[in-house]
C-alpha cells in the first residue's frame, strides 16, 4: 500500500502479499526504491515446509525476525531479545525481549509467541532443519518479556541455529497461510508477488525498531545471467545480488558508475553423490569421481576462477575450517584404476542438474572430466526449485547432482541423516557431531574437524569450490555486505549516498 491507500489497494495487499489490515506499509519510487537482481525465486513463502534457501534469502531479517541474529563478522547479536543468560549447567537460556514489537497483523510480540514459535518447529515443521530444535526440552513464557528455554543437554550449536530460519518468530494468530501471507515482526511486508518475475517488499510505518532506508525493495529474478547484467546496465535494477556470470565482471569493474563487491560465502558448490543406491553406493566409484575432477581447471572454466577451493563441507569463516583440497588430488590414472576395481565400469551415471547458472556451467565440465577418466555420464536438467527439489532432494532419484548449499553450518543437515538426499549413513560421523555439540568449545572444533575429514575420506561428495560473494551495484548504494554469513539477504542496512 502507498500512503493511506484505498480499499482496492488494501484488498490487493491482503490477497497477493500477505500484509494485513493491522499493518501499514509504504511503497516507494526513485531514491526511496531499490531493485535487486537475484537468481533463485522461492516456490512459496513457507520455509517451515519448503526446502531451499530462496525463501529465507527474501524474508529472513526483512519480514521475519529472530531472537538473535548474526552480524557481518558472524557474531551472535540481539534482535528481538535484548539480552540473554545461560545457566551454569549450560542447559537453560533466559531471554529478555523487546517490549514494543508488533507483528504485521497488528498483534503484539510477546514471550508466548516466542515459546509458540520454538514449539512449532518440533510439531509442525517438515523440512530437514527442524531437527535442530530437537535438543529443546521446554520453552515457556515467564512474563510477556521473559522467555526461558531448557535444553535436554548442553548444546554448542543451538543458539547459533536460533539465528537461522528455525529461530524465526511467528505470530500465534498468523500462521494459517504462510505460503502466501507471511506475518512477521520485521521492517517489511510482502506487497506484491509477480510469480516468475519479482517480489516487492514495502516498509512498515509501524515497525518497532530502526526503519530501513528504502521504502520499497523489489527482488527481481533472472534465469539468464546476461539478462540480469543488462538490467543493471539499463537501470532496471540497482544491484546484482548474486553475480551469475563472473567472466562478465569486466563490463562493470572499470566503469565509474558501478561498484564491485567480492568476498566469501557459506555456499559450498557440492557435486552431490548418491551414497545409498546405484553405482555410487560403491565407495571406490565415489573415490574415483573425486580423483577424476581437476578442481582448479573446473573453477577457472565454469566460474572464471572466482571462488575458493576448500575440499570439504566447511567454509573458511567457520572455526573448524581446515584445508582438505589435497585429500583427493587430481589423478586421472588413479580414477581409472579405482573405477575398474569397483566392478562398476561401463555403468552410466546420471548427472541431474538444477537449472541454475553455476550448476549448468559446471555440469558440462564435470561430465567432460569424468568421461576422460573412463566414466559414462548422462546429463539432464531439472527445473529449479520445484522439479529438482522433488526429484533429487526429496526422492533421491539421481546418481550425481550439483547444488550450492548456502545454509550456514550445514554439514549435519546434508550428511547427518541417512534419509538426507545424499543418503550418507555413518554412525561414526553422527557420533562426532554429537560429541562436538556437547563438549567444550575446543572439543567442538576438534570433533567437527574430524567429522569433515571423515566425510572427505568416505568420498561422501565432492566439493567443487566455495561460491564467492560477487555483487555489482550502482556506486551510490551503501551497506552491501562483503561476506555472506547467513542465508538472509538482509536489506535493513542498505542505503543510498
Amino acid at each position: 500500500m502507498r500512503g493511506a491507500g484505498t480499499l482496492a489497494a488494501t484488498l490487493a495487499c491482503l490477497l497477493l502479499a500477505g500484509c494485513s489490515a493491522g499493518s501499514t506499509a509504504s511503497g516507494g519510487t526513485g531514491k526511496n526504491a531499490l531493485n535487486i537482481g537475484l537468481t533463485a525465486e522461492p516456490a512459496n513463502f513457507d520455509f517451515t515446509k519448503t526446502e531451499g534457501a530462496a525463501i529465507s534469502q527474501a524474508l529472513l531479517n526483512n519480514v521475519y525476525e529472530n531472537l538473535v541474529k548474526l552480524d557481518q563478522s558472524g557474531k551472535i547479536r540481539p534482535q528481538l531479545a535484548t539480552s540473554w543468560t545461560l545457566s551454569k549447567d549450560r542447559e537453560t537460556y533466559t531471554f529478555h525481549l523487546v517490549k514494543n514489537a508488533r507483528f504485521s497483523n497488528g498483534a503484539p510480540f510477546t514471550a508466548k509467541d516466542a515459546a509458540f514459535s520454538i514449539g512449532r518447529v518440533k510439531s509442525d515443521w517438515t523440512i530437514a532443519q527442524k531437527a535442530q530444535m530437537d535438543v529443546v526440552d521446554t520453552a515457556r513464557a515467564v512474563s510477556p518479556t521473559e522467555l526461558k528455554v531448557t535444553l535436554k543437554r548442553p548444546s554448542n550449536d543451538w543458539l547459533y541455529r536460533m539465528t537461522t530460519r528455525v529461530g524465526a518468530m511467528f505470530s500465534r494468530t498468523g500462521v494459517d497461510k504462510l505460503a502466501t501471507e507471511p506475518v512477521g515482526t520485521g521492517p517489511y511486508v510482502v506487497k506484491k508477488w509477480n510469480r516468475g518475475d519479482s517480489i516487492t517488499l514495502a516498509r512498515r510505518h509501524d515497525y518497532w525498531g530502526r526503519k530501513p532506508h528504502f521504502a520499497s525493495v523489489t527482488l527481481k529474478y533472472f534465469k539468464d545471467p546476461t539478462a540480469m547484467n543488462n538490467a543493471l546496465l539499463t537501470g532496471t535494477i540497482n544491484v546484482i545480488g548474486t553475480m551469475q556470470s563472473p567472466d562478465s565482471l569486466y563490463r562493470f569493474a572499470n566503469n565509474p558508475k558501478y561498484k564491485v563487491i567480492e568476498g566469501t560465502t557459506n555456499g559450498e558448490v557440492v557435486l552431490s553423490l548418491n551414497n545409498g543406491s546405484g553405482p555410487l553406493k560403491n565407495p571406490k566409484v565415489r573415490q574415483a569421481v573425486r580423483y577424476a575432477i581437476d578442481h582448479k581447471a573446473l573453477m577457472d572454466t565454469c566460474w572464471a576462477g572466482r571462488g575458493k577451493l576448500i575440499g570439504s563441507m566447511v567454509p573458511p569463516t567457520d572455526p573448524w575450517y581446515q584445508n582438505l583440497t589435497n585429500a583427493y588430488p587430481y589423478n586421472r590414472g588413479k580414477a581409472r584404476k579405482l573405477l575398474e576395481e569397483s566392478g562398476q565400469a561401463g555403468r552410466t551415471l546420471r548427472l541431474r542438474l538444477p537449472t541454475l547458472p553455476y550448476a549448468t556451467a559446471c555440469g558440462t565440465v564435470v561430465k567432460s572430466q569424468l568421461e576422460q577418466a573412463g566414466f559414462k555420464v548422462e546429463l539432464d536438467q531439472l527445473e529449479f526449485p520445484a522439479a529438482w527439489l522433488t526429484t533429487v532432494f526429496k526422492n533421491a532419484d539421481y546418481d550425481m547432482s550439483i547444488i550450492g548449499h548456502v545454509e550456514p553450518r550445514d554439514m549435519q543437515a546434508v550428511f547427518g541423516s541417512k534419509t538426507s538426499y545424499t543418503r550418507y549413513d555413518s554412525p561414526e560421523f553422527r557420533a562426532l557431531l554429537k560429541k562436538a555439540d556437547q563438549g567444550t568449545q575446543q572439543e567442538q572444533i576438534t570433533s567437527m574437524r574430524a567429522a569433515a575429514r571423515l566425510l572427505s575420506k568416505d568420498a561422501a561428495a565432492d566439493w567443487l569450490f566455495l561460491l564467492p560473494n560477487l555483487m555489482v551495484a550502482n556506486k551510490d548504494i551503501t551497506g552491501l555486505p562483503v561476506n555472506t554469513v547467513s542465508e538472509s539477504l538482509d536489506l535493513t542496512g542498505l542505503g543510498r549516498s
